[in-house]
């Protein structure tokens, strides 16, 4: 792996692209760095979502840009809340959205050791003391927004004594939340992350790396800053919820004996329509099996949308084209699919299947004969070539593909009407097969064998051409329709989130059918299923069972918009 991740292909000038770039720019051409340092330093406690993947490409493609180096930081400060199956998500969706962050991979507690004595030293210097007020009796004291906080009565105790009751905190010798480590600031602060935040508080937790060995642990606030100096970061970039953080950012830098002096940026974080972007919302869901898992397709999580098929390009995409801004704003979910409906256009080879298979008997087709036709696999990529389909007397069409008694724009199958079967015959329906219920079961038709390959001598072209399958060749599947996992645009705007999930954001149906050369593909394996929508096999797929999932339909009402506008 290499430290720094080169542009494979010419980019506007970083400096124009936006505000952050400008800064970093700025700050290049002043010789305040010789160099740009980033990262991005998630919290082991759940999976990447689509609001990371924002912060990803933001932090490693301005190390890309300016020739720089990003890199991955775990701020593991929460032993309580944080997993090795976290920490090994993380790695394998930066590394699947394209970006390496080669040699360097970092953790918070890497640093517990030096975090601890750079507490010392603010100790020593009387700018933290040893708290025993209980953390509800903390945010009793801290005050409001329009009310000044009350110092604690152990604010003043003595330097020995608080390096004596930390040593001992470090110890082990209380227990749980009845003693903190606060940094002495200003309780009378306006900004209430002044009001002598948190420092450390005790634990007697096991950690995923550093086991048994402490008791007490950093707070985010504490840990963080300080890591990004220990690693000589540069331009620390954050989303906006960090800004009212800044002071403390930026005193704790400056009151302890850093080797660096980072700076912090914040920028807008991503929100988007019908979407839910909150840890603990989506671990609720998880806990409370309502989706299948972190990785559930309908799950705004990395693994998730990367299961149901949206390609690694289209994330970058959509990433580039919202761009980065100061200010909060809401995308439409629609811009995203439409990024994706580019990417898989230009990428997924084209596939017949039937998901509401209808039976179709050709009549007058020999009993023992097959054929096979030459269907085009890409046409937006002529280098994608061709495969062959297998034909015969029995076929499934879609259910959909007919009606017994049609309005007049329905172009499709129905009874006297000839449509076209793609890349093979003109069929005319000619007799209706229903079983005791009424329903339609089974369409008795006829081909032209005048009109191989789908074109006719005489000229004629019906309306409609139709996918279909050789019920002789089919490979059997089960396909998850996936749709919004919220019924509305801004979930939680009026009931509990809870109540507002969609009963219609998945619909599997089986079995379906899909022509032969869908055998053996290699789960992630990304399709356009002719007329239906773009889909990706699933790693619940058997070798009796295909699972295939709907990425995305074939509408794109983001383009709409564009066109209007």
């Amino acid at each position: 792996m290499n430290d720094t991740t080169k542009p494979t292909e010419p980019n506007p000038p970083a400096e124009a692209r936006d505000f952050i770039r400008e800064i970093i720019h700025g700050d290049l051409q002043a010789g305040k760095h010789s160099a740009v340092v980033t990262r991005f330093p998630p919290e082991p406690n759940g999976y990447l979502h689509i609001g990371h993947v924002k912060a990803i490409c933001l932090n490693f493609g301005v190390a890309r840009d300016f020739g720089g180096r990003c890199h991955l930081r775990f701020d593991d400060t929460n032993p309580l809340k944080e997993e090795q199956e976290y920490i090994d998500a993380i790695q394998d969706d930066v590394r699947w959205l394209g970006f390496d962050w080669g040699k360097h991979l970092y953790f918070a507690s890497d640093y517990f050791a030096q975090l601890y004595d750079w507490a010392v030293v603010l100790i020593r210097a009387g700018k933290a003391y040893v708290d025993d007020l209980t953390a509800d009796q903390i945010r009793e004291y801290r005050g409001t927004l329009t009310e000044p906080g009350r110092n604690s009565p152990f604010r003043e105790r003595t330097v020995e004594e608080n390096l004596d009751l930390f040593d001992r905190m470090r110890r082990g010798e209380f227990p749980d939340g009845s003693r903190t480590l606060r940094a002495k600031i200003d309780m009378t602060s306006g900004n209430i992350n002044l009001r002598d935040p948190v420092l450390y508080r005790i634990l007697h937790a096991r950690h995923p790396r550093t086991g048994d060995a402490w008791c007490v642990y950093p707070t985010y606030d504490y840990a963080h800053g300080q890591s990004d100096a220990i690693e000589g970061v540069t331009h620390s970039l954050c989303t906006l919820e960090f800004e009212d953080h800044k002071p403390l950012y930026d005193w704790l830098i400056t009151n302890l004996p850093v080797p660096a002096v980072p700076k912090q940026y914040e920028f807008a974080r991503l929100n988007l329509t019908s979407t839910v972007l909150s840890k603990r919302f989506l671990l609720r869901l998880v806990n409370e099996r309502r989706v299948r898992g972190w990785d559930d397709p309908r799950m705004p999580t990395v693994s998730g949308i990367r299961r149901r098929g949206f390609p690694a390009e289209a994330l970058r995409q959509f990433a580039e084209m919202i761009g980065v801004a100061r200010r909060a704003s809401v995308v439409d979910w629609a811009m995203l699919e439409h990024c994706v409906r580019e990417v898989l256009n230009r990428t997924a080879e084209r596939r017949m299947a039937v998901l509401r298979p209808l039976k179709v008997v050709l009549t007058n087709y020999p009993e023992d004969r097959f054929e096979e036709f030459e269907a085009v696999n890409n046409p937006e990529d002529v280098g994608a070539g061709t495969r062959r389909v297998a034909f015969g007397r029995e076929l499934w069409i879609e259910q959909d593909d007919f009606m017994e008694d049609p309005p007049k724009k329905f172009f499709r199958l129905s009874p006297g009407k000839e449509v076209r079967l793609r890349s093979a015959y003109f069929i005319t329906c000619q007799e209706v097969i229903k079983n005791e219920r009424g329903e339609v079961v089974e369409l008795r038709c006829t081909y032209d064998p005048d009109t191989r390959g789908g074109s006719a001598p005489d000229g004629r072209s019906p309306k409609a051409t139709l996918h279909w399958v050789s019920a002789k060749h089919a490979v059997p599947a089960e396909v998850r329709l996936y749709d919004q996992l919220f019924g509305r645009p801004d979930p939680g705007a009026e009931n509990d989130l809870v109540e507002d999930l969609s009963e219609t954001s998945e619909t599997i149906l089986s079995p379906c059918w899909l022509e032969p050369s869908l055998g053996g593909m290699k789960v992630g394996t990304q399709v356009q299923f002719e007329r239906l929508g773009y889909f990706c096999l699933d790693r619940d797929s058997t070798s009796e069972r295909q699972v295939w999932n709907r990425t995305i339909t074939l509408r794109d009402t983001w383009a709409k918009v564009q066109k209007q506008t």
